[in-house]
């Protein structure tokens, strides 16, 4: 059998429609960036992938892309060789501050990541076999999801960025009964054995209001609270002791290793992070400060499917817990995180997912079919990823970034349109 090689790269931007979800940053604005990568082989078959959709990530894609033609879809180390030499000069960047620093480490593996996935998902299309199978062979064939539960408003404020914008049918959640309304309603219709709330947005004992809610409502249920590096040291050492014995874990209560150590040793609960450890380099000051207990994975921006398994090890090494982080993703995404989630047996946390906010996506319907009495997403058992592209989905949505004008991420300015005042403080509370 011969290998296919990579003919063409075909990188396109799509803006998809968001609700008006509230956190550390601001609120999302009412349309979102993804880009969808098409890695095009001479044997006919098309690899794909998805990626963030900001400027600087399709500038990298689309710098990159020319150096893998001619590359074998089997050749990784090739791939990472050619991506990392290509853009060893550009400025590091990344989406947003939620999900850590930028670094050029960050950024490179960013892009080495979704090139990655996509040949992932040719080699599965090329072999028959599934992307899971390609990484080792499934340990579990369901993948366990958890409710990401967010303060929002109902509509987007005035001036938002979208005229063709609708809003949904979700409404205000601003107190405890509306989070608590929030999460029956998706675990009504997903089925969701765990909730985690997007916090940083309230008073921090308003929002250990509605974690006590939330176990008063959901006793059987995990809870998770991430406030997104948005408490001050000593206010995540009150929360958390206020908060002990009620969740699974508190992501990021405070910014930085050295914050997240000392709050790790004054409360009993586990602290995980998505923001302190976002990349390999980060892992010996977090092991030397005893900050964290669980890490949140995501192969964006660790740099694909096998930096993630490398991760993984890392953790199981050190004790630590893992799970899977989420943004706002595509089928795309979701197919390649519940993949790799199937074929980490140390993958011990639920992941998170944006499904429920989900109103657009690029893939056909189908291949991604959720068991709602546990809460999990069945792998998909097509070849490769095994989800297919809508080309008439890509074309609109390509049409939607062209007309929206949003270029970047920015929760900031989104928020100043309803509170112009409001200033981007860290931590504010």
């Amino acid at each position: 059998m011969s290998a296919p090689k990579i003919t063409d790269v075909v990188v396109t931007p799509v803006a998809v429609l968001d609700p008006p979800l509230l956190n550390a940053s601001g609120v999302h604005e009412p349309y979102q960036l993804r880009a969808v990568i098409e890695l095009r082989t001479d044997e006919g078959v098309v690899g794909l992938s998805e990626a963030y959709g900001d400027t600087p990530t399709l500038n990298n894609l689309r710098k990159a892309a020319p150096s893998l033609i001619g590359l074998s879809v089997f050749d990784l180390n090739g791939l990472t060789q050619r991506v990392a030499v290509t853009l060893a000069g550009v400025t590091p960047s990344t989406l947003t501050d939620l999900v850590g620093k930028a670094s050029l480490q960050k950024t490179v593996g960013q892009a080495i990541g979704a090139f990655e996935v996509a040949c992932f998902d040719a080699q599965g299309k090329a072999t028959g076999l599934r992307v899971c199978d390609l990484l080792g062979g499934a340990v579990r064939e369901e993948v366990p999801y958890s409710a990401y539960l967010f303060y929002r408003w109902a509509k987007h404020p005035a001036g938002a960025t979208g005229p063709d914008y609708e809003d949904d049918d979700w409404g205000d959640a601003l107190d405890p009964a509306g989070i608590v309304a929030q999460a029956q309603r998706m675990v009504d219709t997903y089925g969701f054995a765990s909730l985690k709330l997007k916090g940083g947005v309230f008073d921090p004992d308003a929002e250990a209001d509605a974690i006590e809610a939330l176990r008063a409502a959901f006793p059987g249920h995990p809870l998770r609270l991430d406030p997104n590096a948005n408490w001050s040291v000593e206010t995540s050492k009150r929360i958390a002791k206020r908060l002990e014995g009620l969740l699974e874990y508190l992501e990021d209560p405070t910014g930085g290793n050295p914050g997240m150590g000392e709050v790790a040793r004054a409360t009993s609960l586990p602290l995980a992070t998505n923001m302190c450890v976002t990349a390999f380099q980060e892992i010996p000051e977090a092991v030397a400060l005893d900050s964290v207990r669980v890490v949140l994975s995501d192969h964006h921006y660790w740099g694909g499917f096998r930096a993630s398994l490398k991760l993984a090890g890392i953790c199981e090494t050190f004790g630590w817990g893992l799970s899977m982080h989420s943004n706002t993703h595509l089928g795309i995404s979701l197919a390649a995180m519940t993949h790799l989630a199937a074929a980490v047996p140390n993958l011990n946390y639920a992941c998170d997912t944006h499904s429920p906010w989900t109103r657009e996506d690029v893939v056909r319907p189908g291949a991604l079919e959720w068991n709602t009495a546990t809460g999990s997403l069945l792998v998909p058992g097509g070849a490769g990823l095994g989800v297919e592209l809508d080309y008439d989905a890509l074309e609109r949505l390509n049409r939607q970034y062209e007309d929206c004008g949003v270029r970047v991420r920015d929760d900031a300015s989104a928020m100043r349109l309803a509170e112009p005042g409001w200033e981007l403080r860290t931590p504010r509370f």
